[in-house]
């Protein structure tokens, strides 16, 4: 097998002798539908016991990604990896987890049941099969619904079955598609810590989700990607910059001074309001100086702590510049 290259768009990228020991790396992924491209030059590496976050719009290319990953979809171009085995191998996907987007497991059927199911069909021994249902029901909260039927269960409770399910045979690395999707505070936060419960056993996770603030509070490091592309990936403090953005109310600035205000940062203007992006602290007095210097006047200085959601939308603003 032809050894997978580094991740050259990650600030810490994985040197060529670990690259095969990655949980997933992928070279140029694309995937078509006929005339429709639904990945476009996938490029991204995801660590072995690490959380990595995969953020992007509604259309990116995040769920065709999963399923190429898992199996479900061949790649019309590009290579991946998956635990140091071409994607698609058979040996490797027993190795893994995996929790759609949308799932539907028969009513009639009781939670056991389901698990049994999963069990059968991923080939586990029949011994295991009690303490793996018994695990699995325990991390997510449904021991005591073990044999009430699917059908009277909540979304929520039968998202957790459906994390149950993934969890079968402790895999290596469990795929999360929209894992709190139909959750409630309380579950979004127990599913927080069956991930942190995951990572302390060595587990990857590979979590493809919409919800900012669960990724921001969970992950190791995260991929936004737009159009089937990484436009940006490495940890969350790489992610966000060092630098924070600041907030001056400002009045009598000439309208032609402010554009040369953008040497400070990147500058959005709103009026009364100027907010610069990426300027360090310790320049603030020289910002405020010359704003006065070209004649406005200074009311407010307000220094903002840039959240995940701030830069995942000026990410994508960027992108269509």
């Amino acid at each position: 097998m032809q050894r997978p290259s580094t991740d050259r768009s990650d600030p810490n990228p994985i040197e060529a002798a670990d690259a095969a020991s990655l949980a997933v790396h992928t070279q140029d992924l694309a995937k078509r539908y006929g005339k429709t491209v639904a990945l476009s030059g996938l490029t991204m590496s995801v660590r072995r016991a690490e959380v990595f976050g995969f953020l992007g719009p509604n259309g990116a290319g995040k769920t065709t990604a999963v399923k190429l990953l898992v199996g479900l979809a061949h790649p019309t171009a590009g290579e991946a990896w998956v635990l140091g085995a071409p994607v698609g191998d058979l040996q490797t996907r027993r190795r893994l987890g995996y929790l759609p987007e949308l799932f539907r497991y028969q009513g009639w059927m009781k939670a056991r049941e389901v698990l049994g199911l999963h069990c059968e069909l991923s080939g586990m021994a029949r011994s295991e099969w009690k303490a793996e249902i018994a695990s699995a029901l325990e991390l997510v909260g449904l021991s005591e619904r073990a044999d009430d039927k699917v059908e009277g269960f909540s979304k929520g409770m039968q998202q957790r079955l459906g994390l149950g399910v993934a969890l079968l045979g402790r895999p290596e690395l469990v795929l999360l598609d929209e894992p709190t999707s139909a959750l409630d505070p309380v579950g979004r936060h127990d599913v927080r810590e069956i991930i942190r419960t995951l990572k302390a056993r060595g587990t990857a996770v590979f979590l493809n989700s919409h919800l900012l603030s669960e990724v921001e509070q969970i992950c190791d490091r995260l991929a936004v990607v737009d159009h089937g592309r990484v436009i940006a990936t490495g940890t969350m403090a790489q992610i966000l910059g060092q630098d924070g953005a600041v907030r001056v109310r400002v009045t009598g600035l000439p309208a032609g001074s402010r554009a040369g205000l953008g040497e400070f940062g990147n500058l959005e203007d709103e009026g009364e309001w100027l907010t610069f992006r990426g300027l360090p602290s310790e320049r603030v007095p020289q910002l405020v100086a010359e704003i006065v210097r070209q004649g406005g006047r200074v009311y407010a200085v307000e220094p903002r702590h840039e959240t995940l959601e701030d830069r995942f939308l000026q990410l994508l603003k960027e992108q269509d510049q």
